[in-house]
């Protein structure tokens, strides 16, 4: 016997809308206001005509991209204020997010992944001179996390307030020289030459820092919170460098051996990056510890 639902108040496929959700909003906060939706979703403008399908994939992927960069720099700016303060805690809680964000950017390469040489060539040439390269977000990010030159600004010229964000991540302290002042503060022995150092520089290696890191490692009951920042710090790097990899093996996959479009040599010039490190002492005192 075939039985009736609708007798017995049940709606196939169908949620009935309890009594009290709101649903008019003539006069009360929605998602789409609170979001602004109207502003984000006209932000994407396909240029190529007649428009390419995939155009759209192409700026919705950067767009998020820079969407998450703005937060990850959110973060990075609360951590290193956290860490001025010998809050260490909440410094890490801060830097736990970064990572979540990381993982996430790091995905979403695949997504742009499916898009073919042949289809990106059908709209490549109206980016004409744009690249990512000309991130302003991205280069104060690197910059936050000690990756710091000072000609990228040249970059940003034509932009004044993107280049006072990028001119103030390059003059303010590094996470890491933060880290650091912190440990001093925190009595261990960090060298002179590391606390007043020049941070409008990139960071480069100190052998003198490898003892004093290796300190807290092979005392970890004594030392657990710098025990536990460094290996954050560690996860941070890692997770960077695998967005790196991610970002050059796209770029080869889509373009192959092209220059890029806002004048590196594409492949090449991202390859170099991967030689790029943010904290060498943390990966160092692998070395040193044991022997």
């Amino acid at each position: 016997m075939v039985r009736d639902h609708r007798k017995q108040g049940v709606h196939e496929n169908t949620r009935d809308i309890e009594e009290s959700v709101v649903t008019d909003f003539s006069d009360r906060m929605s998602y789409g206001g609170y979001l602004d939706l109207p502003t984000l979703l006209s932000a994407q403008r396909p240029i190529s005509n007649p428009e390419h399908h995939d155009e759209l994939l192409f700026i919705v992927q950067h767009q998020t991209t820079e969407l998450w960069l703005k937060l990850v720099l959110h973060e990075l700016e609360n951590a290193c204020a956290r860490i001025r303060a010998d809050e260490l805690a909440p410094a890490l809680k801060a830097i736990a997010r970064v990572k979540h964000i990381q993982k996430t950017l790091t995905e979403q390469w695949s997504v742009l992944a499916t898009l073919t040489p042949s289809e990106y060539a059908e709209f490549r040439g109206v980016l004409g001179n744009a690249s990512g390269f000309q991130s302003w977000q991205y280069r104060a990010v690197e910059f936050r996390l000690g990756n710091k030159n000072a000609r990228m600004l040249d970059v940003f010229s034509a932009d004044p307030s993107a280049q006072a964000e990028v001119r103030r991540a390059l003059e303010e302290p590094s996470l890491y020289d933060e880290f650091l002042r912190y440990l001093s503060r925190q009595g261990y022995p960090v060298p002179s030459s590391v606390l007043d150092r020049d941070v409008t520089r990139a960071w480069t290696f100190s052998e003198e820092l490898v003892p004093v890191i290796r300190q807290a490692y092979e005392d970890r009951d004594r030392n657990w919170s710098v025990y536990e920042t460094c290996e954050e710090l560690v996860d941070l790097e890692e997770n960077f460098q695998l967005w790196r990899f991610r970002h050059l093996k796209t770029v080869e996959r889509i373009i192959g051996m092209k220059t890029g479009t806002g004048g590196s040599s594409g492949a090449p010039f991202l390859q170099r990056a991967l030689e790029l490190t943010f904290f060498p002492e943390l990966y160092a005192v692998r070395t040193a510890i044991g022997r």
